[in-house]
């Protein structure tokens, strides 16, 4: 894969979460939803962003006999 695909989506990770923080307290002063029953959502946030970043980060090739001691 691509390293700037890889650097993007570390890049965006910090805005995606803001905003997403943002929103569940616009909810939560609206009435929609209370804040402690959506902190959830924070978590699946971050989790898909770190399945993201992993998908596009270059692996490291892997020797075939393994670690040597």
């Amino acid at each position: 894969m691509n390293s700037r695909n890889a650097l993007f989506a570390q890049a965006i990770r910090g805005p995606v979460l803001l905003i997403t923080v943002g929103i569940l307290f616009a909810m939560h002063q609206a009435r929609v939803l209370a804040f402690s029953r959506s902190w959830p959502l924070i978590l699946i946030v971050v989790g898909v962003m770190k399945l993201i970043e992993r998908m596009y980060v270059p692996q490291a090739p892997r020797s075939a006999g393994g670690p040597r001691l």
